[in-house]
C-alpha cells in the first residue's frame, strides 16, 4: 500500500546543489514507485536577497562571499557539473551571473496554487543553469510560466505587481525560524530533515526509514 509523504523542499532558483538535490530526490521517488505517494512543496529561500537588479558575475560573487580562489571555484564548478551529469542534468559552461530571485519565488508561489509548481521549478533550473538565462527577467519568467502550463497574461500581471510578495516573505521567515540556514533543506512530514545535494540512495534509504516510522 502506498504511503503519503509530505516533502517540503526549501531551495533557491540560483542554487546548483538544489538542482542536484531535486534530481536525486526525483529519482529516489521513481525508484520507490508505489511505496510512496509524495506531496512535494517548494519553499522559498533567497541566497542573495539584496542582489542588485543587474546581478553580479558568479566568480566575482563567490570570491567576495566565500574568499575562494579561482582554482577553488573551478574545482567546485567541475564537481557540480559531474554530479549534474550523473543525474542527467546539464550545467552549461560559460559566463554566468547571480541574480535576485524574489520574483521567481513569487511566481512559484502562484504556480503551487495552480498545481504547476514542480514543472515551473524544473524549467527555472534549466533556464538558469543549462541555458544561462536571467531568472529575474520578467519576459523570461512569463515565458517559463507559459511553458509550465500557466496563463502567461496572469503571470505578467503578477510580475508587474507585488502580488504574493507578503506570502513569500512570510514563508522565508518561517523556514529560517525553523533553523534552515542553507539549501537545499528537505523536510519530510514536518519532522525529518536532510540537507545538501545527497545521492539518490541516501534519499531512498531515508524515505524508507521515515515510512517505517509513520502510521499507516
Amino acid at each position: 500500500m502506498s504511503q503519503t509523504l509530505k516533502i517540503d523542499f526549501v531551495s533557491d532558483v540560483s542554487c546548483p546543489w538544489c538542482v542536484i538535490g531535486l534530481r536525486a530526490l526525483e529519482q529516489a521517488l521513481a525508484e520507490l514507485g508505489s511505496e510512496v505517494h509524495a506531496q512535494l512543496h517548494f519553499q522559498p529561500f533567497e541566497l542573495n536577497p539584496r542582489m542588485a537588479a543587474e546581478g553580479q558575475d558568479i566568480k566575482e560573487h563567490i570570491a567576495e562571499k566565500y574568499g575562494s580562489t579561482p582554482a577553488q571555484i573551478e574545482a567546485i564548478h567541475q564537481t557540480i557539473r559531474s554530479r549534474g551529469a550523473e543525474l542527467g542534468f546539464d550545467f552549461a559552461q560559460g559566463e554566468r551571473r547571480i541574480y535576485n530571485t524574489f520574483d521567481a519565488h513569487r511566481l512559484l508561489h502562484w504556480a503551487e496554487l495552480e498545481g504547476r509548481q514542480h514543472a515551473l521549478k524544473n524549467l527555472l533550473f534549466q533556464a538558469y543553469f543549462s541555458d544561462l538565462r536571467n531568472p529575474s527577467d520578467i519576459d523570461t519568467l512569463a515565458e517559463l510560466a507559459e511553458r509550465a502550463g500557466l496563463d502567461r497574461h496572469r503571470a505578467e500581471q503578477i510580475l508587474a505587481s507585488d502580488e504574493f510578495a507578503a506570502e513569500v516573505r512570510e514563508a522565508e521567515q518561517l523556514w529560517v525560524g525553523r533553523g534552515v540556514s542553507s539549501v537545499p533543506t528537505i523536510v519530510f512530514n514536518d519532522q525529518y530533515g536532510i540537507s545538501g545535494g545527497q545521492p539518490v540512495e541516501v534519499f531512498v534509504d531515508a524515505i524508507r526509514q521515515i515510512l517505517a516510522k509513520s502510521p499507516g
